[in-house]
This record gives C-alpha cells, sequence and structure tokens, in this order.
C-alpha cells in the first residue's frame, strides 16, 4: 500500500473518524479534557503503526493531562479500535500533540485586535 493511495487515504479516514469518536465518548477518564480532537492521522503501510495528532485547546497543564491520559488508555483505545474498524492488524498508537488549531485561535485573535486599533 502506497502512502498516497486512495486505500491509505481511505484508512486514514475511518481511523480518524473512529479515534475521535472513542476519545468524545467512550473514555471516562477525566484527564482528557473535553475540548480535545484528533487532528490528522498517518497508518503505516502495513499497518502495525499509526501517528494521531491530537490537538488540545487549554493551557498547557491541561495538554500534559491529556497527553498522560491518552497514553494510560492506549490499550483500551486499541482495543475500541479493533472491534470497530476491521483491518488485518490494529496499528499501536503513537500520540502526539499539535498546536495548530490553538495557534490559529490566537493568530485570529491577533489579527482582530489589530484591526479594531486601525478602526480607532
Amino acid at each position: 500500500m502506497r502512502k498516497n493511495s486512495v486505500k491509505s487515504t481511505r484508512i486514514n479516514g475511518e481511523v480518524q473518524r473512529v479515534l475521535a469518536e472513542i476519545i468524545r465518548g467512550d473514555i471516562k477518564d477525566p484527564r482528557i479534557s473535553p475540548l480535545t480532537s484528533v487532528v490528522s492521522v498517518e497508518v503505516a503501510p502495513d499497518l502495525k503503526t499509526c501517528k494521531a495528532w491530537i490537538s488540545v485547546l487549554g493551557d498547557d497543564k491541561a495538554r500534559e493531562e491529556t497527553y498522560k491520559g491518552l497514553k494510560s488508555a492506549e490499550g483500551y483505545i486499541k482495543n475500541q479500535l479493533a472491534k470497530t474498524i476491521n483491518l488485518r492488524n490494529t496499528p499501536e498508537i503513537t500520540f502526539i500533540m499539535d498546536q495548530s488549531i490553538e495557534y490559529g485561535v490566537n493568530m485570529s485573535k491577533r489579527i482582530d485586535e489589530v484591526l479594531q486599533n486601525k478602526q480607532l
């Protein structure tokens, strides 16, 4: 399976959707922030590993606690993923914290501030 094939893209999208559902609804860990989103997922061609970019809206403490909660729930997440998606292998998930959403929100606020100051 090539990196940018239709099959690879479809698997990445399905894993991302299911992973978001599991994090949002199934995990009851209070450390995981309710403002957690799965930004992107990249499943290896051999379906053995998976990188999941996670974004948490909040401060550094919330990001750190969410990461710890996700790391401790890796086994449960993999089990739920295996039950939901019928793949030859269920990938080992590596969580990577992504700050792109928070960066976008901050830049949008700054642009609004500049436009507001310009009008005064």
